[in-house]
Order: structure tokens, then sequence, then C-alpha cells
């Protein structure tokens, strides 16, 4: 065998040993890539298990049902009597006496943690002419307070000063300060002399969390009908325009409420 046929023998058995390492770095690549392709197949379904619980979980919490309307108007009366016990920074009693409609949003801190923290659910009292009418109730979401700070859910109390702001809450959805405007009310036993807070806004907004209660701009969120709750508290078929004009019975869980409500209307007028 010649010397030159030695070394392409050689040559040959190093490239089929350079080839062989190179078919082995090819196939641990592949190896890696078909496990970490796994792994995030994996990943993926638990991703999409967990996305299904919480959609599951949410579609549960939207859904109101009687037991949950009662739970809400018993929040929003204690919320209501804590706000106005407040010395000297309560809601105004002569606002309270001019007033359309209230709406009181409980804070709760399961909708902020499903829904982030702007969501929050709540009822609507509005004036008629033997008194406050059955609630009506209703979900808020987005705007620039959210609904858990610190950890401490948050509670909004509306005031609905004008027809046009009514119109608007007899709405499907309606948009603070775009469809109706809106403003951080005053607080105090007596809105500040000269006022002409309730002249220009058609909806006063406040808020109250870790137990400080303020005016507070919602400006950007979103107002929406609860049918679901009138639903369960009223029957199928209920219309909110006859819940708000006084034309549905108030039932039993709203009656504190709408006392307290009138108390304070009444103090009101009495002190005028």
């Amino acid at each position: 065998m010649s010397s030159s046929t030695t070394v392409l023998i050689c040559a040959d058995h190093l490239n089929q040993r350079e080839l062989n390492r190179d078919l082995e770095s090819i196939g641990t690549a592949f190896s890696l890539v078909s496990s970490n392709l796994k792994e995030d197949k994996n990943m993926l379904k638990r991703i999409l298990i967990v996305t299904t619980l919480v959609m599951l979980a949410t579609v549960t919490v939207v859904a109101s049902d009687r037991e949950d309307d009662v739970s809400r108007t018993n929040k929003a009366v204690q919320v209501f009597k804590e706000i106005m016990n407040t010395p000297d920074r309560g809601i105004p009693l002569e606002l309270l006496e001019s007033t359309k409609c209230i709406a009181i949003i409980p804070g709760d801190k399961k909708f902020a943690f499903i829904f982030g923290a702007s969501y929050g659910r709540g009822l609507a009292t509005c004036r008629t002419g033997h008194g406050w009418s059955a609630p009506m109730f209703l979900a808020i979401e987005g705007g620039s307070v959210g609904y858990q700070i610190g950890g401490s859910s948050t509670d909004i109390v509306m005031l609905f000063m004008n027809d046009h702001a009514l119109k608007s809450l007899l709405s499907d959805k309606f948009k603070l300060g775009a469809d109706a405007s809106v403003a951080a009310g005053p607080v105090g036993r007596q809105a500040a002399a000269g006022t002409d807070l309730k002249l220009n806004a058609e909806i006063l907004s406040y808020s109250r969390a870790k137990g400080l209660f303020a005016g507070v701009s919602l400006d950007g969120a979103v107002v929406q009908a609860d049918k679901s709750g009138d639903e369960a508290m009223y029957g199928h078929g209920v219309n909110r325009h006859e819940i708000l004009d006084g034309k549905v019975a108030v039932p039993a869980s709203a009656r504190p409420l709408l006392h307290e409500i009138g108390r304070y209307v009444h103090e009101a007028k009495a002190g005028s």
C-alpha cells in the first residue's frame, strides 16, 4: 500500500469520526428541542387549565342570584351608615336633599382578584313620589381609582344630580366623563359655601378606603346595568325603568337602606 493511499484512509477515518461527533451533537440538540417542546406543551396545558378555571369562576361570580343581591344590599346599607356617621366627613346633607338617585358600590376583594383592581358591583335607588325606589343592581369597571388599595377594598358612592344623569343610569351602559359629567364630591355635613359643583356636575362621586372617605374622580369608569341581579331579585321580564320609578315593590332586604337614606334626607329638609 502506498503512502498516499494510507493518508487517504486515515483522512477518511478522521472525517468519519468528526461526522459521528457532529451527528451526536445534532441528536443531542434535537433531544433538547424535543424535551423543551414537551415542557412547553405541558406548560401550555397548565396555562389553559388555569385560564379555564378562572373563566368558570368568573362566570359563577358574574351571574347574580337572590342571595348575592341580599348580601349586596346589606353591605350597601352598612357602607352608607358608616359614611354618614363619620363626624364632619360624610356626604353634605344639602346634596342628599337634592340628589335624584344614589348608587352605592361596596368594596369586594373577590372581584378585585378575579377581574383586576377596578371592578365592583352595587345598586342604585332613586327618589319617587312616595320616598325611594326599590334598588336596581349595577356594575362599574375601569376609571382612575382601583377597588383594592393596599389590600383593603374600596367603597364607591355616586350621587346623580339631574335628569340627564338619571337617564344615563337607566341606559344599558354609560361612561363617566363622556356620557355624563362626573366630579369629586365635597364632604362634610354642609357643602362648602358658594360651591357650584351640584350645578355643573351631573354625577358626584366618592370613595372610601382604609376608613378614609373623600370625593374622588371616576372619570373614564363604565357603569352598566346588572340585569342578572335585577332578575334574581324581581323575576324575569323586570323593567329597570319601573324599578326606579317606584312601581316595583321594595324587597324586605332593601328597607333598612331606604330608611337610612330617607332619615338623612328628612334631616336635611328639617335643617334647611
